[in-house]
């Protein structure tokens, strides 16, 4: 057992051997003042660095001669950085909460489908700015395989790009530009596990035994069979258990994910090193957010689930201490799809500054669906807050399906069988469900027990798509109400909101992905359409369909940015007295508004006694209708009504 204090004392012996190491090989070829400031962000971060890779690799011999290589990285990329990109560094040392503000807004895409490559995605640089966002997430634009590459998340190469979206130059070119526009660049590391395909693989399968440690490899089923015992499955109809077999090595590979992404070995130092190197390549290119990918995966243990181990955590958090020291302008976004619980614990300024909200997605898709917000209410009331320093990254959809992550108990809480609500969703959102108005796709539906994830565009799930069909212009309205509702939530109740573009006009689901012999069977490109510039121009008519979203969405969007109650404010989730409203308080100091939204497509009711109970005076302003409104005695909510009421 480690005495209390050991973990300081042992780093402060060894930074004070290393660091002289360090300034013979780096201090003269670098401006004395910049030098001095790398040591003093490596003073300050050294101690929580050292503790972490102790707690991973302290049982190796040549512990020291590892950490000395980590460090050795770490400075060399940092020697590497441009000027440019240290004078953002310095920027957010001052600000280091940036990601907070209220004018953050993100927004995602695939490269090639929204802009055909990163040259044609500067062009578009624009609408961009138009829209509000200063915050653009890429799907994968690394090197993949030619064929199963599973949307890029098999990487063949951290250094070299898909040749169609264009090069590293572009890609560089191209975070210059954004970041020169007042845009940050984000971007996927998928760092659990690489393609087969990728030059530490091909040299396993040649048997380069050094190579082979950089993944798990098996002689045999013994090993495999027992971790199998505990190990849920993430694929199980395309891909049963988590180990394949090559016989080129006759051995078996861990791929907890699909067949041709071998999981990396973290329990190998030297692996550790490599990803961050790759990991400081990229943040010296320009990318100023990285999404840590599976980041539940990265630790295996015997007898566990190997999700969610506390290695996992120690890793994140080493990384983190790496980049504080050699690129401080980047941040981590976590993206971990398990339960509520588990999720918040990757949020921290020492690991994740940045975490997806999954259950609230989850949650407001529920709500839509049951027309209530009891669940909605009691999940955020418990899991919304999270570590000062930190922020949600807020979105009703992504390019992956929808998956219902919300917790069981809390729905039990609230009187209802998780498995069966879930199977209720599932009915509901693929339009089976009597009366429905999605249409949506099943994506890995389990047949035995009637659930599965759901694909489509938030237009087509929130009933455009079928409004259309139907020529109806009632239902036409109440889906672009629904759009605008669920998109007013995640605009204002505190964090990053995250658009899908394609969801700001409308655009519905593209059922072309099944002529696509690639593509056949995966339901989630039934929302990866290639972007609809004829549709994106219709933005601009007001009487049009994308026009109508496109311009009231603008609208909630410039009130988020104007409105000092959002900057930086405090969220309460608060009881409105009506289960068919949702409502929170957003404060920053003096300033206070109170947000209701109305998850039902008739008139709803807020009794005048439970305004003033919640501090509200007879009259208010919605900042949404631009209207006063008088309350003395109660606030009648249109159907799917969204209001940000302030004080008149």
């Amino acid at each position: 057992m480690i005495e209390p204090g050991w973990h300081e004392a042992q780093a402060a012996a060894s930074l004070r051997r290393l660091l002289p190491r360090l300034e013979a090989r780096f201090a003269t070829q670098v401006d004395a003042d910049d030098w001095q400031g790398y040591v003093l962000r490596l003073q300050t971060h050294f101690p929580r660095l050292f503790a972490s890779l102790h707690r991973l690799y302290g049982q190796h011999y040549d512990f020291f001669y590892h950490l000395e290589a980590i460090l050795a990285s770490a400075t060399e990329l940092w020697h590497a950085r441009s000027a440019e990109l240290k004078a953002l560094d310095a920027l957010r040392e001052v600000d280091p909460y940036w990601y907070q503000s209220s004018r953050v807004l993100g927004a995602m895409c695939y490269v090639d489908l929204f802009a055909g490559d990163l040259a044609g995605l500067c062009e578009r640089i624009p609408y961009l700015r138009e829209l509000g966002v200063n915050y653009l997430h890429l799907m994968p634009v690394y090197q993949t395989p030619a064929g199963d590459n599973d949307g890029g998340y098999a990487v063949s190469s951290y250094r070299e790009l898909n040749p169609q979206i264009g090069t590293l130059e572009d890609l560089a070119q191209l975070a210059s530009e954004l970041r020169h526009q007042g845009m940050s660049l984000c971007l996927d590391f998928v760092f659990n596990h690489t393609s087969d395909e990728h030059e530490w693989a091909r040299r396993a399968l040649t048997g380069d035994a050094e190579y082979q440690s950089y993944y798990r490899l098996f002689p045999d089923r013994t090993l495999p069979d027992a971790y199998e015992k505990h190990l849920i499955p993430v694929f199980p109809d395309e891909h049963p258990g988590s180990f394949t077999y090559r016989n080129r090595i006759r051995k078996w590979v861990w791929t907890s994910f699909h067949n041709y992404q071998w999981d990396l070995n973290y329990e190998n130092p030297v692996v550790f090193n490599r990803m961050l190197e790759e990991m400081l390549f990229l943040a010296n290119q320009g990318v100023e957010i990285l999404r840590l990918d599976a980041v539940a995966f990265v630790w295996k243990r015997l007898g566990t689930s190997c999700q969610n181990l506390p290695e996992a955590h120690i890793i994140i958090q080493a990384f983190n201490a790496l980049v504080r020291i050699a690129a401080p302008a980047m941040v981590f976004k976590s993206e971990a799809i398990v339960h509520p619980d588990e999720v918040s614990k990757y949020i921290a300024e020492e690991e994740c500054q940045l975490s997806y909200n999954p259950q609230l997605m989850a949650l407001l898709w529920n709500s839509l669906a049951t027309r209530k917000v009891r669940v909605l209410k009691h999940a955020l009331q418990r899991r919304f807050a999270i570590p000062d320093g930190c922020a949600w990254v807020n979105y009703v959809r992504c390019h992956d399906d929808i998956g219902f992550a919300f917790s069981d108990d809390d729905v039990g809480d609230l009187g209802m069988e998780a498995g069966a609500h879930r199977r209720f969703l599932t009915e509901f959102y693929t339009g089976r469900f009597p009366g429905s108005f999605a249409r949506g796709l099943p994506f890995q539906e389990n047949t035995t027990t009637g659930t599965a994830r759901i694909s489509g565009t938030c237009a087509s799930l929130t009933g455009l798509e079928l409004a259309l069909e139907q020529d109806d212009a009632v239902e036409v309205d109440l889906a672009i109400r629904r759009i605008l509702l669920i998109h007013g939530v995640i605009l204002s109740i505190g964090g990053i909101p995250l658009l899908y573009l394609g969801d700001e006009i409308g655009m519905l689901n593209d059922y072309g992905y099944e002529q696509d012999a690639a593509k056949i069977g995966d339901t989630r490109w039934v929302h990866r359409a290639a972007f609809d510039w004829e549709r994106a121009e219709q933005r601009r008519d007001p009487e049009s369909v994308p026009g109508r979203i496109y311009q009231d969405l603008l609208r909630l969007v410039q009130i988020r940015q104007q409105n000092p109650a959002f900057d930086r404010g405090e969220t309460e989730i608060v009881d409105t007295g009506n289960d068919h409203v949702f409502g929170y308080f957003r404060t920053n100091g003096d300033h206070s508004v109170l947000v209701l939204a109305s998850f039902s497509e008739v008139p709803q009711t807020i009794e005048g006694t439970r305004l003033r109970l919640l501090g509200l005076r007879k009259s208010v302003v919605d900042l949404v209708a631009g209207r006063t409104i008088v309350a003395a005695r109660a606030l009648e909510l249109e159907p799917y009504d969204f209001m940000i009421l302030a004080r008149s």
